[in-house]
C-alpha cells in the first residue's frame, strides 16, 4: 500500500483537511457517536487487547480509555495523523504499515480490532490479505469493528471520492459476504448517523427518520423489498465475529 500518490496524500493528511481541526473540538465533534459505539458494541470486559488499524488522530482510543478500556493501541501510516493524537493526548499511537503492524502480531492474540475509514483505501487484490489477517490475529469469539463508505446510500459518493486515495465502497450484503468468506460468523451492519441525544442531536435525528422513510418508500416502489433492514446513512458500521 505504498504507492507513490496515496504517500503523498498521506504524509499531508492533518496539512490538506482530511483531518479536520487541531484542537480538542476535534475529539467533541466525534463524541455521541463513539461513546454510543462503545457502549453498544465493545465487548464487556475493560481488560481486552486490541489494536486500532488506521486510528487516525486517536479519537476512539481516547474514547474508549475514556470508558475504561486500558489494553487499546493503535497505528496509522500517517506520520501527522500521530503527531495530531499526541498534539491531543491520546496515548499508545505509532506510525507504521498496516500490513507490517499485523503481520508482527502473534495469532489469537487480540480480543478486538478497530478499522474505521480503512478498508475503502485498498484495491481487492490488497483487500483479501488485510481480512485474513485481522481473522488470524483475532481470538475465537473476537470481534472486528469497521466503518466503510456505504453504497446503499444515495450520498455514498461524498465519501467514496472525497479521498483520493479512496478505492472502493461496500454495502451490508458485500460486507457480510466477504467477512463470512473469511472467518467470521456473525456479521451485522449499522448506520452510522445523528443520535437523539442533545436538542440538536435529537432535531437532525427526527429529520433523518422522515429522509429514510421516504427511501424506504423509494426502494419498495422500484424493487418491491420495503428495505427494513437497508443501511442508507453515508458510511456503515459492520461488527464481525470470529467462529
Amino acid at each position: 500500500m505504498a504507492t507513490e500518490y496515496r504517500k503523498r496524500i498521506y504524509d499531508s493528511y492533518v496539512t490538506n483537511g482530511q483531518a479536520g481541526v487541531r484542537d480538542q473540538a476535534v475529539l467533541a465533534s466525534r463524541a455521541s457517536p463513539i461513546r454510543d459505539l462503545i457502549r453498544r458494541h465493545f465487548p464487556a470486559e475493560h481488560d481486552l487487547v486490541g489494536i486500532d488499524l488506521g486510528c487516525g488522530y486517536g479519537a476512539m482510543l481516547h474514547f474508549a480509555h475514556e470508558a475504561g478500556y486500558r489494553g487499546l493501541r493503535g497505528v496509522d501510516q500517517s506520520q501527522e495523523q500521530v503527531d495530531l493524537a499526541q498534539e491531543l493526548g491520546v496515548e499508545e499511537v505509532a506510525c507504521g504499515g498496516l500490513m507490517e503492524t499485523l503481520a508482527g502480531l502473534p495469532d489469537a492474540s487480540q480480543d478486538l480490532v478497530l478499522a474505521f475509514d480503512v478498508l475503502e483505501h485498498m484495491t481487492r487484490d490488497e483487500l483479501i490479505p488485510f481480512v485474513d489477517e485481522v481473522e488470524r490475529v483475532l481470538r475465537p469469539g473476537g470481534r472486528w469493528l469497521l466503518k466503510v463508505p456505504n453504497a446503499e446510500s444515495p450520498l455514498f459518493g461524498r465519501v467514496r471520492y472525497g479521498d483520493l486515495t479512496h478505492e472502493l465502497a461496500f454495502t451490508r450484503e458485500s460486507v457480510s459476504a466477504l467477512l463470512r468468506a473469511s472467518g467470521f460468523s456473525q456479521v451485522e451492519s449499522f448506520e452510522w448517523g445523528p443520535r437523539p441525544d442533545s436538542l440538536r442531536g435529537f432535531a437532525r435525528w427526527l429529520v433523518w427518520q422522515g429522509i429514510r422513510a421516504g427511501l424506504r418508500v423509494w426502494l419498495a416502489a422500484e424493487s418491491g423489498d420495503a428495505g427494513g433492514r437497508a443501511v442508507f446513512t453515508q458510511t456503515l458500521v459492520a461488527v464481525a465475529i470470529k467462529r
